[in-house]
């Protein structure tokens, strides 16, 4: 057992609990693991009323406390809501188990032969805020692939989490796998983030999710290696030759969708040969659905019912009914603009000239590039991943949605049969 880091005390029991039952989901059969999450997806759907309960005093308390409605939003469980965390559990019992899988392979001249092969990493933590669907999500894929899960969701959903995870815990107990295989930290509050941020030798990886604030605060304290997921200032493009009605479906689709989402749309650029063509019903479609515009002067010429657009614009996560919309004289000055404000996780543009979209596809270096199509498709669950860690907007370990695949590391397995090294 690993001796006892005297400043993650408070944390030391859970931890090592979280390390036995890693050593025990890293062998459990796929058949094993998949029984476990039948059983999840099960127990929401058996206890929906009590989450719903439990999410309603979180909502309240949110209220009170005058949160956001983007973070309301986020906070929120109803029973749709809960029967879609069910059916993404059950897409991920479909999904291929990523443990064990070859990743290369080859013989040697010498007869031995070698292998790298996919392994979990072991005990995965996950900090977050005011989002109770990650609490299944991670627990899913973490399981699946092999991995303990510690949790800290955060004061907000606290009662949400608490529900969700007793019943993930006597899922997986059901199946005969460790309740421990998911835990929550959240009765420790701040203090128990900051202690898994110093857990390193308890706790191989840290994946935040939330704010920028949030993600920037592990990513500079922890000394636990961090998969980064990035704020989402997404860009879309209306090049000088989009259609109108994929111009209007597109952004309107990419804003008003859910708003107070990672992938919803913050910037929108227009080609100023198409702004007249296209802004105006572009935006009386957003307006009409209760969008704010913040628009610079050559935008508001054409759309006077804007209010002007700042620099901080430009560079702001709305997570809410506001975008800010920009006039361009190219292309070149569009990817400019992106590589100066974007936070790389999706852009998308609109156009039917095929240099252009090859262009964009090549030159905007983004976690996720689309071309014609809505940006709240950079999503696991879409991509075909069941559910997702998140989205990774770093180079290394993953980047963009992460599902099984990227909560596994590899190891290199060698046969021999008595070969030594002359």
């Amino acid at each position: 057992m690993l001796q006892p880091l005297t400043e993650i005390a408070p944390l030391t029991p859970t931890l090592e609990a979280a390390r036995r039952a890693s050593l025990k989901l890293a062998s459990a059969p796929t058949e094993v693991k998949n029984r476990a999450l039948a059983a999840i997806a099960g127990g929401l759907r058996t206890n929906s009323a009590a989450i719903i309960e439990a999410n309603e005093v979180d909502l309240a308390n949110g209220v009170a406390k005058a949160i956001s409605a983007g973070l309301l939003d986020r906070l929120t469980l109803d029973a749709a809501r809960i029967a879609a965390l069910a059916d993404a559990v059950e897409a991920i019992i479909g999904l291929t188990d990523p443990i064990g899988t070859v990743v290369r392979g080859s013989s040697l001249p010498n007869g031995i032969k070698i292998s790298q092969v996919r392994v979990p990493f072991g005990v995965v933590g996950v900090i977050y805020e005011a989002r109770p669907n990650v609490t299944v999500d991670i627990a899913a894929i973490a399981l699946k692939s092999g991995n303990a899960a510690v949790l800290r969701g955060g004061s907000a959903a606290e009662n949400t989490n608490r529900v969700l995870v007793a019943v993930v815990q006597a899922a997986i107990e059901s199946a005969g796998l460790p309740a421990e295989s998911v835990q929550t930290i959240d009765p420790f509050g701040r203090a128990g983030a900051t202690e898994l941020m110093k857990s390193r030798g308890y706790v191989d990886v840290l994946i935040p999710r939330g704010s920028a604030n949030l993600i920037n605060t592990v990513v500079t304290e922890s000394t636990v290696p961090v998969i980064e997921t990035g704020a989402g200032v997404v860009h879309v493009y209306l090049d000088e030759s989009a259609p109108e009605q994929w111009a209007i479906d597109i952004v309107h689709n990419s804003k008003t969708h859910r708003p107070s989402v990672c992938n919803a749309l913050e910037t929108l650029l227009v080609h100023r040969h198409a702004a007249a063509r296209l802004l105006p019903a572009v935006l009386d479609k957003l307006t009409a659905s209760g969008v704010t515009i913040h628009a610079d002067a050559r935008a508001r010429s054409l759309y006077p019912a804007a209010v002007p657009a700042t620099e901080e614009d430009w560079s702001t996560e709305y997570m809410s009914l506001d975008i800010s919309v920009k006039i361009v004289d190219s292309l070149d000055e569009a990817i400019a603009h992106i590589r100066r404000y974007s936070t790389g996780h999706t852009e998308s543009i609109v156009t039917n000239d095929l240099a252009n979209a090859e262009r964009f596809l090549s030159e905007v270096d983004s976690a996720s590039v689309m071309v014609n199509t809505s940006t709240r498709f950079t999503d696991g669950g879409e991509f075909g991943f069941g559910a997702e860690v998140g989205i990774s907007t770093q180079k290394l370990h993953a980047r963009g949605p992460m599902g099984l695949p990227e909560l596994t590391s590899t190891k290199w397995v060698v046969r021999g049969s008595g070969q030594v090294r002359a």
